[in-house]
C-alpha cells in the first residue's frame, strides 16, 4: 500500500521526509520486523518503542509513526497517540474488513470464551459460516483447528490482519471475545461491530484498572461504539445491566437474557444432573427444553446469551436448542478429565469464577463424597482478590490444595500468604499448601477417594506455566490424567 494512502487514511499530525514508498507490513517489534514495512513506536508499560526505532530501521523499517520527530532519514507520521493510531493504520492497510463482517464482539469478566464458542456452534448448525476469535487462539469454522493467539483479544495489526483472512475465506459471520485491556487499549478501535454481548462484570483486573468504575467503563466503550441498526444483548441479571443500556445509543436494538428478571430470554424449571443442566427456554414468545451437557448456573447464563446473540441474528430458537444439546464443551472450562474421582479442570481465575464453578460442581458431589477444590492465583496481577478466593474456596469446598498458578515474578509463597489471608482457620486436614502445582496435583490423589469431585482451577486450557525466570510446558489436564490414570 502507497505511504500517501495511508497518510490519507490515518490522518497524522505531520509528515518528515515524505517519499511515496510501498508499504508491505506494519510491525510494532524491532525484532521480528521485516523489510518494507512501517514501524510504530508503542509505548508499552515498561518499554518506548520510540528507543528501538533505530534498529527497526537498521532490520529494515522503510516508516515510522511516532509520537516525536526521531534522527532517522526516512518518512515519519507523526501522530498523537500511536497506540490509538496503529488501529486506524491497520484497518486502512488491511482494507477496513469488518465493514464487510456481521462482526459480534462478547465481553465480561467470565464466560466469553464459551459463549464466542457457543454462537460459533449454534450459526453453523443453522447453516451459516461463522469464524471466531478469542483465548484459545482464531477458528475459521467449528471443526477447524485453532491458529495461535497471544491475547484474548489481539493486538490491531493481527486483528485486523486476521479478519482480513476470516474475509477472503467467503465468510462473513465473526463472533469474537473483547477484553477489557483491548478496549482500553484501542485494539478493537475501527472495528465494525454488528453486535455485543454483555456477560457479567466482577472483580478482575484491578491491577490494571484500579477500580471496579474504571473496568466497568473499559467495558461500556464497546457498546457506546455501536452505530444505529447494531444490537446489544445484555445479563439483565448483573448490577451493571441497566446502567450499560441507558448509555447505549438510540437506534440500537437491545436484547436482554437473564434467570431471575424479566427478560427477551428467559430460562426457567433448571434442574442439575451428572450429565449436564436441563431448563425450559423462553424466547420471544416461544418456549422450548433444552438439555445441555454443560453443568452449572453459570453454563445457563452463557446458553442464554448465545441463544439470544442467535436469535438477534434472526436464527430460530429451535437451532438454538439442536445446536446447543450437541455441544459437549470448551477446552478447559468445567472440562472433566477422570471420573472416580471426577476430576473437572477449569480456567477461573477471579472470586465469581471460582464460587461459579464449585458451586456447579456441590451440585455433583454425593452426600457421603467431599469436594476436593485446588488453586493459586497469578503473579504480577490483582492481589486484593486472593484472600477472597481463600475464603470463597473454603467456604465451598470440603477440601482445598493451595498452590502456585502463573507467579511471574512474584514470590509463590508471598502469593500463597495473601491467599490464606481469607480463611477463617487452617485445620491441616482440611488445608494443604503445596507451592509447587505439580506436586499439588500429585498430593490430591492421597487426599481423595473414587467418590469425590475435584476442581484444578485457574489454568484451565493454558500448557504452560509463567515463572520468574522462564515459561515451561505445564497442562493440568495433562498432570491430572499422569497422576490418576
Amino acid at each position: 500500500m502507497e505511504l500517501s494512502t495511508i497518510i490519507e487514511h490515518v490522518k497524522p499530525e505531520e509528515v518528515l521526509n515524505f517519499k511515496n514508498i510501498d508499504i508491505k507490513g506494519i510491525s510494532y517489534n524491532s525484532n521480528t520486523i521485516n523489510s518494507h514495512e512501517i514501524f510504530v513506536c508503542l509505548k508499552g508499560e515498561h518499554v518506548d518503542g520510540h528507543d528501538f526505532a533505530q534498529k527497526a530501521f537498521e532490520k529494515g523499517a522503510t516508516a515510522l509513526m511516532c509520537e516525536r520527530p526521531l534522527n532517522i532519514e526516512i518518512p515519519q507520521l507523526i501522530v498523537k497517540s500511536t497506540q490509538k493510531k496503529i488501529a486506524d493504520l491497520a484497518a486502512c492497510f488491511h482494507h477496513y474488513p469488518s465493514k464487510n463482517l456481521n462482526l459480534i464482539g462478547v465481553t465480561g469478566t467470565n464466560g466469553k470464551t464459551t459463549v464466542t464458542h457457543l454462537i460459533q456452534k449454534i450459526m453453523e448448525e443453522g447453516g451459516k459460516k461463522c469464524a471466531l476469535i478469542g483465548t484459545l487462539g482464531y477458528k475459521l469454522s467449528h471443526k477447524s483447528e485453532y491458529f495461535e493467539a497471544k491475547h484474548t483479544t489481539p493486538q490491531a495489526p493481527e486483528l485486523q490482519a486476521t479478519l482480513e483472512k476470516i474475509l477472503n475465506h467467503d465468510i462473513t459471520n465473526v463472533v469474537t471475545e473483547v477484553s477489557s485491556h483491548a478496549l482500553e487499549q484501542f485494539r478493537v478501535r475501527k472495528c465494525d461491530f454488528k453486535g455485543a454481548v454483555f456477560t457479567n462484570l466482577t472483580q478482575d483486573h484491578l491491577d490494571y484498572h484500579i477500580t471496579m468504575e474504571n473496568y466497568f467503563l473499559a467495558k461500556q466503550k464497546l457498546f457506546q461504539s455501536l452505530d444505529s441498526g447494531a444490537f446489544a444483548v445484555i445479563n439483565i441479571d448483573d448490577k451493571y445491566a441497566k446502567r450499560l443500556i441507558e448509555n447505549i445509543k438510540e437506534g440500537v436494538k437491545v436484547y436482554t437474557y437473564g434467570v431471575k428478571n424479566i427478560a427477551d430470554v428467559k430460562a426457567d424449571d433448571i434442574e442439575f444432573t451428572s450429565s449436564g443442566a436441563k431448563f425450559n427456554c423462553t424466547a420471544l414468545g416461544e418456549t422450548l427444553p433444552i438439555e445441555l451437557h454443560l453443568n452449572g448456573m453459570f453454563s445457563i447464563y452463557n446458553a442464554l446469551a448465545a441463544i439470544t446473540t442467535c436469535l438477534a441474528c434472526s436464527m430460530d430458537l429451535k437451532t438454538c436448542k439442536e445446536a446447543l444439546e450437541n455441544t459437549q464443551g470448551v477446552a478447559g472450562r468445567f472440562e472433566i478429565v477422570h471420573t472416580n474421582p471426577m476430576v473437572i479442570v477449569d480456567y477461573a481465575h477471579t472470586p465469581d469464577g471460582l464460587e461459579n464453578i464449585l458451586r456447579a460442581a456441590r451440585e455433583l458431589t454425593h452426600k457421603d463424597a467431599e469436594l476436593i477444590c485446588l488453586f493459586g492465583c497469578g503473579g504480577d496481577r490483582d492481589a486484593t482478590k486472593r484472600p477472597k478466593m481463600g475464603k470463597i474456596a473454603q467456604d465451598l469446598s470440603d477440601k482445598i490444595v493451595i498452590t502456585s498458578d502463573n507467579p511471574r515474578s512474584e514470590d509463590v509463597q508471598q502469593i500463597i500468604t495473601d491467599i490464606l489471608a481469607g480463611l477463617k482457620g487452617i485445620d491441616p486436614k482440611t488445608v494443604f499448601v503445596e507451592p509447587d502445582r505439580r506436586s499439588a496435583i500429585e498430593l490430591l490423589k492421597k487426599i481423595s477417594n473414587e467418590n469425590d469431585v475435584i476442581i484444578v482451577a485457574g489454568k484451565g486450557h493454558e500448557n504452560y506455566q509463567i515463572l520468574n525466570d522462564r515459561t515451561i510446558h505445564f497442562d493440568d489436564r495433562e498432570e491430572v490424567k499422569r497422576v490418576f490414570g
